[in-house]
């Protein structure tokens, strides 16, 4: 005699329309398939957010590039020593305020980008495959739109520390 495992009820209704719980529900996704991808190249998504702000915008002192990331003060250090044990960032005191240092990304660390760059890509493909390349590009539209919308303002410069 077999043991049949009931089947799972759907998801009420009312929860499959609240527009809050889907993009939980797809950001989570989201997250696993992005962090899975780069954890299996030792990776994590902080890695590859640092390589991102110093190859767009240039080098940057530890607070800069906490503002660019989003990626708390506190949490910078540890992710700029796992970048410099690789080889993929410089640390050099600023010319202009020897109590800070400047990071730049090197070249070991513009290879790393390119190959994370990759994975990265290779997660949206996965994530965004039913849709159309319109529907993928309106999506994107949009949750910009929200994402814009709702970011606290910047801080002055002169209000950083």
């Amino acid at each position: 005699m077999s043991a049949t495992r009931p089947t799972p009820e759907p998801t009420p209704a009312r929860l499959r329309a609240i527009p809050s719980r889907l993009l939980a529900g797809a950001a989570a996704v989201a997250d696993r398939l992005v962090g899975e991808r780069l954890a299996a190249e030792g990776a994590r998504k902080w890695h590859f957010a640092v390589l991102v702000g110093l190859a767009e915008a240039g080098a940057a002192s530890q607070a800069e590039l906490s503002r660019r990331t989003g990626i708390y003060r506190s949490d910078m250090v540890a992710v700029l020593n796992e970048l410099a044990d690789a080889g993929c960032i410089r640390r050099e005191p600023d010319p202009a305020d020897r109590r800070r240092n400047v990071i730049t990304l090197t070249a070991t660390g513009r290879r790393r980008l390119e190959r994370l760059d990759t994975l990265v890509t290779e997660a949206q493909r996965e994530l965004l495959a039913p849709l159309t390349p319109g529907q993928q590009e309106e999506l994107t539209r949009l949750l910009t739109l929200l994402t814009e919308h709702h970011r606290p303002p910047h801080p002055r410069p002169d209000d950083a520390a």
